[in-house]
């Protein structure tokens, strides 16, 4: 006993100075600790009733408290910066209204300007329950996404909850307060009528302010709801005379010409009353075009028949892009069977292929600008987002390629998947041909092509939709012209046995698009999602191969097959889509450091000086993955990007994204490769078909004009496209 008592003592000695040494370390490994969103801001649900009364509309609210000099973003966060979201999951039958805005201040962030509240503000959002309600509490969620900035951004997010039990309603007196304070904070609607017109360098409004002093005004701003529209750093002159207040705005960078789609905003004046400057918001739900600009000028039209001309050349060079070839083996089937028709055969042939291809393009550009036009965040190849298309078209080529390796032969009812090509007076199958045509060639985005679509979903519908129609025209155009020039077809060689050799070689193609299609399906969803649809495939392979014997039973047999086949499609679309989380920086094996990409992230790195380059990528692009494979990952590249130390971030588009759908928008573009270089205090637009040599050219360009510490002028870039610079 008496040797075994020194080393307890020694032993509690030691856990004693361990002890004090955890503790006090505990201060500087917490300092040491990344903030995170949830750090910098609480966030809270208030509901202004103590209950809910059937039928009566009722208010909820979202608190949002901001560590001291830290702020969050207004619905237009400015020059940079991402509104506040909130998606809410309700009872059955209930239904949220918009966020109701409180009037933001002006944050100024070096030679940029931001939108935003620091402090506390209440969110409002009014809430209609339906006219029966059941007994009992009913429960009310919400899922709150903010970025809140200071010298950097750091993304936050809370799942929010309250229970309000069935009743007569009643302001809540816990409440009443906040709500109160909160509706003192939002922009009254204007008593008066607006006009925009065009300006010299922008806009020019005018508003019909009666009474208005002109002695008393110290300062107007119009803060626009668009966030592209204006420069929003820019100065913005005003005089009140005659009972009119007129503002000039200068155009936003990345604003298309011509005059804004989205004109509502607030108008903040600040009035000058007995010594004391009060301030005043005023809010326009939409103002109204001036009479210079009710008719489209000369110059206008002269940009919109090069927009036109841009997208046919894009839709032409469609046809040599990777993702077409299969139905390019279709084509050039249907060419070979139809060779020995007539020549008016023949143009019929055409003329249903390229109407195919222009009542799909019509069809996918009516849809995404009516979703655009309700503020859906999308671009053009929208539909390949979703993964039910992605396996609906996976089951198509399938079957496609079983027909034309002979597993199964369908009549003309059947036509639409392609194998009435191989039969003559099929004109359903070239209608169908250019109908398949149009939807796979979506995933690809084709020189010309980018600047000529997100130039159209800038415009009004009609004229958006005449640019996708040529885009249309583009792709139809070879084969048109193939069919209508008699010197060209009668080089076809004619049909005869050697035909179905060459139809099943074709076939092979299709088994490749369809491996491609469930590798981007993989992308979207999970285990179970995946797992369905290749049942599925297995499915469709079973249903051919019914088709092909003979029998009562074999049209039934087939006909459950489908069936179940639609019941794995309900499994893929139940499934829930996955969603990449940021990752933190990595060391790749090339020795570049790659990230996934926030805007948050890149404001913070480009605030910092940090040379970026910028991949806004879709698994389901075969354009981007052809870019990635011959010039991002070339080593030429790679040890430049290395030598440099720039960042490597990729965005992933596979699935929909509003963060990498408004980065595509703020650039004139709506799908789909998009590379951006943030370095030398530039910000460049590279081409959406790269090589090494084009990549290497912009960093050399840029390290010529950011040499010795000057800085670059843009008119050193006059060949490259250069955009503003972010900052948070």
């Amino acid at each position: 006993m008496p040797m075994r008592r020194p080393g307890f003592l020694s032993r509690l000695y030691q856990a004693a100075l361990a002890a004090v040494l955890v503790l006090g370390l505990m201060p500087a490994v917490q300092a040491q600790a990344p903030l995170s969103g949830n750090d910098l801001v609480q966030a809270e649900l208030l509901a202004e009733p103590q209950s809910i009364r059937a039928g009566e509309a009722f208010w909820l609210g979202i608190r949002l408290r901001m560590a001291e000099h830290w702020h969050t973003y207004w619905r237009n966060p400015g020059d940079s910066g991402l509104a506040t979201e909130i998606r809410w999951t309700l009872p059955p039958g209930f239904s949220a209204g918009p966020i109701v805005w409180p009037v933001p201040e002006r944050i100024p962030v070096a030679h940029l300007v931001n939108y935003g509240y620091d402090g506390e503000i209440l969110l409002l959002t009014q809430i209609t329950p339906p006219a029966a309600l059941p007994s009992g509490e009913l429960a009310l969620k919400a899922d709150v996404n903010w970025l809140v900035c200071q010298k950097e951004c750091i993304p936050g997010e809370a799942a929010l909850d309250l229970a309000l039990p069935t009743g007569t309603g009643g302001a809540s007196p816990a409440t009443a307060a906040a709500f109160d304070a909160a509706r003192q904070k939002i922009a009254q609607a204007s008593p008066w009528s607006a006009r925009i017109e065009t300006g010299s360098d922008g806009y020019v409004l005018h508003v019909a302010v009666p009474g208005l002093r002109a002695d008393r005004i110290h300062s107007a701003a119009f803060l626009p709801h668009q966030e592209a529209m204006i420069e929003h750093a820019a100065p913005q002159a005003f005089k009140v005379e005659a009972d009119r207040l007129t503002l000039t705005l200068k155009r936003g960078s990345f604003a298309a010409a011509g005059l804004p789609q989205q004109t509502g905003g607030l108008l903040v004046l600040t009035e000058d009353t007995g010594g004391t400057q009060q301030r005043q918001a005023f809010e326009f739900a939409e103002i109204a075009y001036g009479a210079p600009a009710a008719t489209v000028s000369a110059a206008g039209w002269s940009t919109i028949l090069q927009a036109a001309l841009l997208a046919m050349l894009g839709g032409i060079l469609l046809n040599l892009m990777p993702c077409v070839f299969p139905v390019l083996s279709i084509k050039i089937l249907a060419l070979v069977s139809h060779a020995g028709a007539g020549r008016a055969q023949m143009r019929r042939h055409g003329m249903a292929y390229m109407l195919g291809i222009l009542l799909s393009f019509g069809a996918l550009a009516g849809l995404l600008l009516g979703l655009r036009a309700t503020g859906a965040q999308i671009g053009w190849g929208f539909q390949l987002q979703m993964p039910l298309v992605i396996a609906v078209l996976a089951y198509l080529l399938f079957a496609m390629g079983l027909s034309l390796s002979g597993v199964f032969h369908v009549g003309g009812s059947f036509a639409g998947i392609g194998e009435a090509l191989t039969r003559r007076g099929g004109y359903q199958g070239s209608f169908f041909t250019g109908v398949l045509a149009a939807v796979v060639a979506t995933p690809c985005t084709a020189p010309f092509m980018g600047a000529a679509t997100g130039f159209a979903l800038t415009q009004p519908a009609a004229i958006g939709m005449a640019i996708f129609l040529a885009l249309g025209f583009g792709l139809a155009l070879p084969f048109l012209v193939l069919t209508f020039v008699p010197q060209l077809a009668d080089r076809l060689p004619r049909p005869g046995l050697w035909m179905d050799r060459v139809k099943q070689a074709l076939a092979f193609p299709l088994y490749a698009t369809v491996a491609w299609l469930i590798w981007v399906l993989s992308q979207q969803v999970g285990e179970k999602g995946l797992l369905a649809a290749l049942l599925g495939l297995v499915l469709v392979g079973a249903a051919a191969w019914t088709f092909s014997l003979r029998g009562q039973m074999a049209g039934a047999t087939a006909g459950l097959l489908l069936l179940v086949t639609g019941i794995a499609l309900y499994g893929v679309a139940r499934n829930p889509v996955r969603s990449a989380a940021p990752q933190q920086a990595q060391i790749a094996p090339s020795g570049i450091r790659t990230e996934a990409f926030t805007r948050a992230r890149l404001d913070t790195l480009v605030a910092q000086q940090q040379p970026v380059f910028v991949n806004m990528t879709a698994a389901w692009c075969i354009t981007c993955m052809v870019n990635e494979r011959t010039a991002l990952s070339s080593d030429r590249v790679q040890a430049a990007f290395r030598d440099r130390d720039i960042v490597y971030m990729k965005g992933d588009w596979t699935n929909q994204d509003p963060e990498i759908t408004r980065v595509l928008e703020q650039h004139g573009r709506s799908g789909v490769p998009l590379y951006l270089l943030y370095a030398a205090g530039q910000t460049v637009v590279l081409p959406q078909i790269l090589t090494p040599a084009i990549v290497l050219e912009h960093l050399d360009l840029l390290d010529r004009v950011g040499s010795h510490g000057r800085q670059p002028q843009t008119a050193s870039l006059s060949n490259l496209s250069t955009t503003r610079s972010v900052q948070p």
